[in-house]
């Protein structure tokens, strides 16, 4: 395998057309470049701040072994490599003088590049502390009994509310992020469909989001309890309810990430059914700008 049998492109359509069977043969473990190729499809690079995107597809005799996207200034994001997949790609990224801050992926990919990236360019990679896992929804299990109260899809009558709570969860994951009336179509968080909790007398205790349908699945993002409010069921009844909400609408996977370091969150989503599909990792470069060879 050599590096240059990754096709590059900025065309999002023509990155769909090379790579769009491959992605949605795994649409779970494929989340990332399924949701992020779709947005941009849709509102276009410039809708998130974002530069000109760089896709590519890794293909030899016609079939497409993995992909990956770069969405300027964010990191690298590729589907699952072998160590020598990432090692070409290392090298084709290095030769055209692609800055990397970062790069995201599972863990033995996303280690495997970070190894090759330095071997290449000399940037030293560092583990991100925060690690989260990917999982995938078996066979949902809502909780019984559910906390006192009912879900309610919020419509766009009620964007306010959803720009408040999406804020909040914003701030308690520290994602840099403004949220209002101006800047709410802008955000990733614009596309979702969102669902509340709310206690017999109305007032909103938890939320929880879905993406639409791409590919044949669904991912929950997000998913927020106030902290004064949790350990009393809301959490879990709403993303049953949202879980419920993406099988409804046709996913054939369900899928939702989760920080590893939390064990109340990830025990809940495991007593939903949702099952471990893959470890993520993150590192960051310093010298992220190779020169180009």
């Amino acid at each position: 395998m050599r590096p240059d049998d990754w096709h590059l492109t900025e065309d999002v359509d023509d990155f769909l057309d090379r790579a769009g069977d491959f992605l949605r043969s795994r649409p779970g473990l494929h989340v990332m470049p399924l949701t992020w190729a779709e947005r941009l499809r849709t509102r276009g690079a410039a809708a998130f701040g974002f530069k000109a995107p760089v896709f590519g597809v890794l293909e030899r005799a016609g079939e497409v072994h993995a992909v990956f996207y770069l969405l300027p200034p964010r990191g690298l994001s590729p589907t699952p490599l072998t160590p020598e997949q990432a090692d070409t790609l290392a090298a084709r990224l290095s030769a055209l003088g692609h800055p990397l801050p970062s790069v995201s992926a599972d863990h033995d990919t996303a280690t495997a590049f970070a190894e090759a990236w330095q071997r290449h360019t000399g940037a030293t990679p560092q583990l991100r502390d925060t690690q989260v896992r990917l999982y995938r929804l078996g066979t949902l299990t809502p909780p019984d009994p559910l906390p006192a109260g009912r879900s309610r899809v919020l419509s766009e009558q009620d964007l306010e509310q959803a720009m408040y709570w999406c804020g909040e969860f914003a701030k308690a994951v520290g994602e840099d992020v403004t949220i209002d009336a101006d800047s709410w179509a802008d955000t990733r968080y614009a596309d979702k469909r969102y669902t509340l909790w709310e206690t017999p007398d109305g007032t909103p205790v938890s939320i929880a989001g879905m993406n639409p349908v791409i590919g044949g699945q669904v991912q929950v993002d997000i998913v927020y309890t106030p902290a004064h409010l949790r350990g009393r069921g809301y959490a879990g009844a709403v993303s049953a309810e949202v879980s419920r909400a993406a099988l409804a609408a046709g996913a054939r996977e369900v899928v939702l990430f989760a920080d590893r370091s939390n064990p109340t969150s990830n025990a809940l989503y495991q007593r939903l059914g949702y099952r471990p599909l893959a470890d993520w990792a993150a590192y960051d470069f310093s010298n992220t700008a190779p020169e180009a060879g």
